[in-house]
């Protein structure tokens, strides 16, 4: 390891080896030439002058802005200041409210022409920014794992947890390097490395897989066979053939008493791929207040089967058995075996996982059946060989029948790493660096295996594969945009949509020098978007975008929402997650995010919402039962990130609605403002009654005026998105008015109100793609390339597909600029 971790430190901090420079570089654009039309056109000035610069002149510099003193021959040069304009007025935010405004055309006429001017400029003077040196994240990290070794692992275990920026952990500003940080990657490479070649003599490792505390097991759960109840499937990587102890672990409460042990004739079942390979009997012991003297309930005779076995549930229980399994991944079951109920018993209930809670459970009649906690796998012991692993097979492309073949097989399988690790054709030296690697080892040990498992480890610690370099072509100037190589653009094109490596397929083509033709690159990402690996767009682009990734953090109050389990909170997930599959698959218009009138539900959501006839863990498609629920703003997960543990927060759902979905940023607060009462007082009782006593106060007022009617808008959903019509007795009133003066009474007008600014809605999600597909924040001089995906996507009101291709196409993906953009972007609008 000291061998590797000393060439990572070479390579990377001394630059000992040049970086690889791709000979498919296209040749630099046209120098940059003057744009005379760079200046504000008639029609703007009369609207500025009327209804803006009355307030952000010189002397006022309302919100830090003086529009007053800005040239108009020189609006190119303040691009970055008439941007922030534009999208103010777009979102139907300025003029503020109360103040006098113009007709919604002449707004929309005002924002066009200055958009029009600086996109002409764009068009003559393109700025695609600098794209900073991106180190792979953590999931990116584990994908490549995947699909270069056929092999699933766990990156928490691995390595750190990433910064994140802008809501996206994939921003390179923030994805650093220490030295540390180098240390936990060559430790990584170390570990994959012996799980993908196989290590005869490992010793006995131990995994934990957890169960959620709060998740409901009286049910058959989403993805468990039927006849069954709670439990989990866990797919784990046996390293090698031999055998592993299993143990299991049932819930308990906080004074150590197993959870659900007054349970009688409870089954455990464990299977590996489907087959039973365990049951456990699990005889009822009373519970702790209706405990006899010792012996007075007899242990009964042990089962005659010998995959199954009868066990107390006493506090000390033991669960554990050992299998002999083969090497590679399998899947491991444990469920219990469901028994009969009667038909008028809830099976939704939440497990009790706390003394305080007991009590809960016997006022809202909870049931108290068992629950699965932990699954803990150890091992191997007593291998018995390497097995056969889909890890194995893909690195030895070839086996040598002698030792005069090593030599030739060794080469190829380098090669034929090497060229999927680095994302482009090897050169000779990667292959001679690597082969160093090899036979040191090979003549250390002896053994062909063993020196291919170095191999691998120095590749997985090479930072041609961590990083994904990008450099600029020979004769690139400061300031000068260049079109980025194939191999560049095609793990561009593969993290964008994949969040993973390039496929032989992409690239073969961009090693051939085909990629960026455009009817190449654009039958690729069809291809890509159609692919399973395309889901990467709903678990991470998706996840981070619309906060679903803060729902395992979410935990409502249990004494105002008892009901509450973790069966919920993944039943939102997953409904939010299979909305925006849907639209990807189907290529429907981005717009049915706001305005689709199906969902998603299995029977424990459906119950949530109202909707009946929905019976079964399996989530399927329904129409959504109210004009309410229709879209994002009735969905749960949305409701339940925006409010508080015991109470729903107007002013946090209407900041998030602003900036997530509208695009525009909520004013930050002003100091020392006194906090909302946070419990109902005679005079204001409902949320919306505190919220109006608490912006009263004027220090307040000015922000709240633009965030509350949106939050207020969603009152009839509680804090975990159920319907009601009354709030501490209060009935809900959620009128308002918005900025631009459309009126609201509730969650179909606020979705009324947002598509009617549907330019705005699509404008933040394009946005927020092309920085995630980037990598980078965007910035003032990305959005002439913005509008354009915006216009073209709008022919065919708004098609997914057409917003990804749009963004595939522009500039800031396929072109780069040396230097600084923002110098580059000033210097040529002079």
């Amino acid at each position: 390891m000291n061998r590797i971790l000393l060439a990572l430190c070479l390579v990377f901090v001394c630059g000992v080896r040049p970086l690889h420079i791709d000979a498919q570089q296209a040749p630099a654009p046209a120098p940059r030439v003057p744009d005379p039309g760079s200046r504000i056109p008639s029609s703007v000035q009369p609207v500025l002058d009327q209804y803006c610069v009355t307030c952000h002149n010189e002397r006022l510099k309302t919100g830090g802005l003086a529009l007053d003193s800005l040239k108009p021959d020189r609006i190119a040069a303040d691009a970055e200041t008439w941007e922030k304009v534009v999208r103010k007025v777009r979102a139907g935010l300025m003029p503020p409210a109360g103040a006098k405004r113009p007709d919604r055309g002449s707004l929309d006429a005002f924002a066009a022409a200055i958009e029009g001017t600086i996109d002409r400029f764009a068009a003559n003077n393109p700025n695609p920014g600098r794209a900073p040196l991106h180190r792979m994240n953590r999931v990116e990290y584990a994908n490549a794992i995947r699909d270069l070794l056929v092999l699933d692992v766990d990156p928490s275990t691995l390595l750190p947890a990433d910064d994140s920026s802008h809501g996206f952990d994939n921003i390179a500003d923030v994805l650093g390097v220490s030295p540390s940080l180098l240390e936990r990657y060559v430790s990584a490479a170390a570990k994959i490395s012996r799980l993908a070649v196989g290590e005869r003599e490992a010793a006995p490792v131990q995994v934990t897989y957890t169960v959620k505390g709060d998740l409901s097991q009286n049910q058959t759960l989403d993805g468990q066979p039927l006849g069954t109840r709670g439990g989990t499937t866990i797919r784990h990587n046996f390293p090698v053939d031999g055998e592993y102890l299993i143990r299991l672990s049932l819930l308990k409460l906080s004074f150590g008493q197993v959870f659900g042990e007054g349970a009688e004739g409870e089954e455990l079942e464990v299977t590996l791929n489907g087959q039973r390979v365990k049951l456990f009997k699990l005889d009822e012991v009373p519970m702790f207040f209706m405990r006899e003297s010792p012996g007075s309930h007899p242990a009964k005779p042990q089962p005659t089967d010998p995959l199954e076995e009868r066990v107390k549930m006493t506090a000390d229980i033991r669960l554990e058995f050992r299998m002999k399994v083969k090497a590679g991944p399998q899947d491991v079951g444990v469920a219990f075996l469901q028994k009969g109920y009667s038909a008028n018993e809830d099976l939704v209930k939440r497990p009790v996982s706390s003394t305080y809670d007991v009590f809960i459970g016997m006022q809202y009649g909870y049931t108290t059946a068992p629950h699965l906690s932990r699954v803990v796998v150890t091992g191997p012991y007593n291998s018995t060989g390497l097995g056969d692993t889909p890890s194995r097979r893909r690195v030895f492309v070839c086996r040598p029948t002698s030792a005069a073949d090593e030599g030739a097989c060794a080469r190829q399988i380098v090669s034929t790493l090497v060229r999927r690790a680095y994302r482009r054709a090897p050169s000779a030296a990667d292959v001679e660096s690597i082969l160093t690697f090899y036979q040191q080892e090979r003549d250390r040990t002896g053994n062909f295996e063993a020196g291919i498992e170095m191999a691998l480890r120095r590749i997985l610690a090479d930072p041609e594969f961590i990083f994904r370099f990008e450099p600029a072509p020979a004769g690139s100037k400061p300031g000068i945009p260049y079109r980025i190589g194939d191999t560049e653009l095609a793990s561009r094109l593969s993290f964008f949509l994949w969040s993973t490596i390039p496929d032989d397929e992409l690239l073969t083509l961009a090693i051939d020098g085909k990629l960026h033709e455009p009817a190449v690159l654009e039958k690729q990402a069809r291809r890509m978007l159609a692919d399973p690996k395309a889901r990467a767009l709903v678990t991470n682009f998706a996840n981070q975008w619309l906060y679903l990734r803060d729902l395992k953090n979410a935990n409502p109050d249990v004494t105002v929402f008892p009901d509450f389990d973790d069966n919920l909170r993944q039943g939102f997930q997953r409904e939010t997650e299979m909305l925006f599959e849907s639209i990807m698959r189907e290529d429907r218009s981005v717009l049915d995010l706001l305005d689709a009138n199906y969902t998603f539900v299995n029977e424990r959501l459906a119950r949530h919402y109202g909707i009946s006839n929905v019976y079964g863990p399996d989530f399927r498609r329904v129409p959504v039962p109210s004009d309410a629920r229709r879209g994002l703003l009735g969905h749960g997960s949305l409701l339940l990130v925006t409010s508080n543990a015991n109470r729903t927060s107007p002013v946090i759902r209407g900041k998030w609605i602003l900036e997530n979905l509208l695009g525009s940023q909520a004013p930050l607060p002003p100091p020392d403002v006194p906090p909302l009462e946070e419990k109902p007082t005679a005079a204001a009782r409902s949320v919306r009654e505190r919220i109006e006593q608490h912006r009263a106060n004027p220090a307040c007022a000015s922000c709240h005026k633009i965030m509350d009617p949106i939050g207020l808008a969603l009152e009839n959903f509680d804090a975990i998105g159920r319907w009601r019509t009354t709030d501490e007795g209060v009935r809900i009133d959620g009128s308002g008015q918005l900025v631009d003066g459309s009126v609201l009474d509730g969650p179909s007008s606020l979705r009324k109100a947002m598509l009617g600014r549907s330019d705005a809605f699509v404008g933040s999600m394009t946005e927020k793609l092309l920085m995630y597909g980037m990598g980078r924040e965007i910035k003032y001089y990305d959005m002439p390339a913005v509008r354009i995906v915006m216009r073209d996507a709008a022919k065919n009101r708004y098609r997914f597909s057409d917003l990804v291709m749009g963004i595939v196409k522009s500039a800031p993906f396929q072109m780069k600029t040396s230097g600084k953009a923002e110098e580059a972007s000033k210097v040529a609008s002079r």
